[in-house]
């Protein structure tokens, strides 16, 4: 069987509760789902993280705000395209991503 997603909502101003097609809930903290972009550009910047654990990062105020999902669009018939509220918008959260991640809700 394909899991696919059949309904999103907003839990609250943190997070997304996605129900997949085997009636598995999960929740998505807008925190995680930025932390866990794919797309080349946040993969970089998390491969230098990992290999420099040590280096201080400077947080900027935009860093210091709460994360929120501004807008979300289906990108085929396999992803979403996620834009966040630092503008960040160039990861496509496959259903296969998105599957993994997350926190499986009763």
């Amino acid at each position: 069987m394909d899991l696919s997603p059949t309904d999103l909502k907003l839990i609250d101003d943190t997070a997304l509760l996605i129900e997949w097609n085997d009636g598995q809930r999960k929740r998505y903290p807008f925190s995680a789902l930025r932390k866990a972009c794919p797309c080349a550009a946040c993969r970089h910047e998390n491969d230098a993280e990992a290999a420099n654990p040590m280096q201080l990062t400077v947080l900027s105020p935009v860093d210091l705000k709460p994360m929120k999902v501004e807008k979300m669009s289906l990108a085929g018939n396999y992803a979403y395209r996620i834009t966040f509220s630092d503008g960040h918008n160039t990861g496509l959260f496959t259903f296969e991503l998105l599957r993994e991640l997350g926190e499986v809700v009763e």
